[in-house]
């Protein structure tokens, strides 16, 4: 039976957390890149006077936020913890803390920063209370986590190359899941959210170069783990 978990005032359902589909935005002409930027900041003011309005209690406003950061927050923690279940109850967490913290909230850096900010601290205690309490290490998402892995709909693929495609995947996942922990979130940060390295290194709290030298040993180290499919 599915539970909800209830956030200040309200009900958040479970349906809160289904994936968003991905946009996808072409960029050719100047006239394009300028339009996209455009838009990015124009979503990121958004962003940020939603935020405003919730620290004064809009709590409309931080449902909206919820619904357009919910996927990125999940598919992060997912990727860091290799278990989506978890990264459920993660989320969860994140977003209650973002509401707690909403009267304090100051916009000097993007809103998805400070969100990510939320998610990595949560994501590294979950990883060190795991260690702590000599649990399993990380685990490959089960079939029912499919849909935050990038591969094709096995109805669309022949059974051959599912197989293949999964294995593949399997094996992206282990070596993902076998860096160390600020190696692995700057890794999903920038391959799968795209922030930028200064964004990245706001969120682990380095500096640039450090970021960039954590990336290179990072996919450095996938290279060898993953050398026989390449």
């Amino acid at each position: 039976m599915e539970t909800h978990r209830t956030f200040p005032e309200t009900n958040f359902a479970s349906e809160l957390f289904e994936p968003r589909p991905a946009r996808t935005v072409c960029l050719g002409t100047r006239a394009e890149s300028a339009m996209t930027l455009e838009i990015e900041d124009r979503e990121e003011a958004s962003d940020i006077s939603l935020m405003l309005r919730s620290g004064q209690g809009d709590l409309a406003a931080f449902q909206i936020l919820v619904e357009r950061h919910q996927h990125a927050v999940i598919g992060t923690a997912a990727k860091m913890l290799g278990n989506p279940a978890e990264a459920e109850d993660i989320a969860q967490m994140v977003f209650l803390r973002a509401w707690k913290s909403a009267p304090r909230y100051q916009p000097d850096a993007k809103f998805t920063t400070w969100l990510m900010t939320i998610t990595r601290n949560l994501v590294f205690n979950e990883g060190r209370r795991k260690k702590r309490a000599r649990l399993e290490p990380l685990e490959l998402p089960d079939e029912s986590g499919q849909s935050i892995r990038l591969i094709s709909d096995a109805s669309q693929v022949p059974a051959d190359k599912q197989a293949i495609q999964n294995e593949v995947q399997s094996a992206i996942d282990s070596a993902i899941a076998a860096l160390p922990e600020k190696p692995r979130m700057a890794l999903i940060l920038r391959r799968y959210e795209k922030m930028s390295y200064e964004e990245i290194a706001r969120v682990l709290k380095l500096s640039v170069p450090s970021v960039k030298s954590l990336l290179f040993r990072a996919r450095t180290q996938l290279k060898e783990q993953l050398a026989e499919y390449l």
